[in-house]
Parts: structure tokens; C-alpha cells; sequence
């Protein structure tokens, strides 16, 4: 497996897995083509995390369809209490998929099986990974439980706060990026829309316009960022590991790095 960093596929749910573009072609195309580009021919391998939705397998379901619309037929539901063979599957996976569901539920079973440890690793080692919904959030700076509103660190992968499918408002983002830290910001991804974040720390919106949160002396912040453009993270430089080819022993040192928890409150 190549080990060059890939963007990161942030979807606010599971309408983009069978989008087409105005000329046809799928959205997930563009992982395929990525994955190609590194490895052409190979039998690509995709796994399928569902500890967010409890591992219902109507969601699994779908993720099969849509990855034999790209022609990936050798995928595995690893479950949120892995199996040695769920590991070994996941250490060889090229595309990984975090699905979604409760945030704070599919991030308790990560911990507890260390696989976000390995999600780190993986990306870092070249895998392509897919959020959708709370897989997405779980792939930013922070994710939160819904009843106490509990702020907790998530991968940090991407460098905002993300969040899916609260349009119009925003509210929880709102609430949210004051607390998060000084100068973080937030996306809220509607729905149906996506975003993909690129190695060289920009944001590309796809579908429908994605909005960015940031807090301003003046108070909390919106603007919209729109399809057809590529937007740069401000300050991610600073946040997120510049993208270059790392050895095995260099991953796994910077997934080492990168879990540094700390919680917060949301009032």
C-alpha cells in the first residue's frame, strides 16, 4: 500500500454514497480514482465501522451497494468489539468508512478497542477514510454527547468542528466553536452535501454549499463556502501534520502524538 496522505470524504449522510455529477459519474469514483492513482489494478479492500449506529446491519447493507457501484467487492463490517479478524482486515483496509449514529457511542467503542489509534495510523499510512454524519464529526476536533453536552477531543483529523444535517441554524456549531478553543472553527455540512478535506489543509465543498463558524469579537460568525471553489483552512498548518510519505514506524508515532484528550463542557 502507498502511503501517501488522501483526502478525507466528510458526508452528512449516505446521499452522496450514489450521487452522480451532472456528467454521470459517481462521487465515490473520485476514491477509487485516488486509491488508482497509488495502486492501479489492485483489489482494493474497504471496511465498514458501525459502532456509532450500534452495527445495524441495514446501514452495512448499503455501504456494500455502494461500493459495488465502484467496483470494491472485498469489504468487511468490523464491528465495535473487533474480532483479531476484524483487525487484521482493518491493518490492510485502503478505504475506511466511519458510519454514522450517536457520536459519543461510536467513540466510547473506538476507545475502548483502540481503534481510533489505528484509524490515525491507517490515514497516515494512506488509507482513504469516509466519514458520514457522526463518522464525519468524529473525524474533526471534537465530538459531544447529545444529553449532558459534553465536549470530548476526537480524532482531529480535520481541523474544524464538523457537524451535519442542523440546517438552518446552525445552533449546536454555534454553541460550540466559542468553547472549542481559541481560533477553532466549525463546518456545519447540510443535507446531502459532503465536503472533502485535501492534504494541502483546504476545503472543498461538494453539492451544496457548506457553512463555516468562527467566533469574531463581534460574536459568532457564518459564511458560506460554495461548490466549485477550494477554500483554505486557515491556521489548519498549525493544527494538522503536513502530508508527505511516512514510514510505518513514523505513523505510528504521530498517531502516538495526536491522542491527546481533553474534555470540556458545553452549558
Amino acid at each position: 500500500m502507498s502511503t501517501t496522505i488522501k483526502p478525507i470524504l466528510l458526508l452528512a449522510d449516505s446521499q452522496l454514497l450514489f450521487w452522480r455529477d451532472e456528467e454521470g459519474l459517481p462521487f465515490l469514483q473520485r476514491a477509487r480514482t485516488l486509491m488508482e492513482e497509488d495502486d492501479p489494478g489492485k483489489a482494493f479492500k474497504a471496511a465498514y465501522l458501525g459502532a456509532s449506529n450500534g452495527d445495524a446491519s441495514e446501514f452495512y447493507e448499503l455501504f456494500l451497494a455502494a461500493m459495488g457501484e465502484i467496483g470494491i467487492r472485498d469489504c468487511r463490517h468490523v464491528k465495535a468489539s473487533p474480532s483479531s479478524e476484524d483487525r487484521q482486515f482493518l491493518e490492510q483496509a485502503d478505504l475506511i468508512l466511519l458510519a454514522g449514529g450517536d457520536i459519543d457511542r461510536g467513540w466510547q467503542a473506538f476507545e475502548a478497542s483502540g481503534i481510533q489509534q489505528k484509524l490515525i495510523e491507517r490515514y497516515y499510512a494512506g488509507a482513504l477514510l469516509i466519514g458520514i454524519s457522526a463518522g464525519a464529526v468524529q473525524l474533526g476536533l471534537k465530538g459531544w454527547n447529545e444529553e449532558s453536552r459534553q465536549l470530548f477531543d476526537t480524532l482531529r483529523l480535520v481541523p474544524f468542528v464538523v457537524d451535519a444535517h442542523d440546517e438552518p441554524s446552525w445552533a449546536r456549531l454555534s454553541q460550540i466553536v466559542p468553547k472549542a478553543g481559541e481560533h477553532t472553527k466549525g463546518v456545519g455540512i447540510p443535507s446531502g452535501a459532503g465536503a472533502v478535506y485535501h492534504p494541502d489543509f483546504s476545503m472543498e465543498p461538494v453539492r451544496h454549499p457548506l457553512v463555516e463558524i468562527s467566533q469574531t469579537e463581534e460574536g459568532v460568525r457564518q459564511a458560506l463556502l460554495f461548490p466549485g471553489e477550494t477554500h483554505e483552512v486557515e491556521g489548519a498548518a498549525e493544527q494538522v501534520a503536513r502530508p508527505r510519505v511516512v514510514s510505518p514506524e513514523e505513523a505510528i508515532s504521530l498517531a502516538m502524538g495526536a491522542l491527546t484528550p481533553e474534555d470540556d463542557k458545553v452549558n
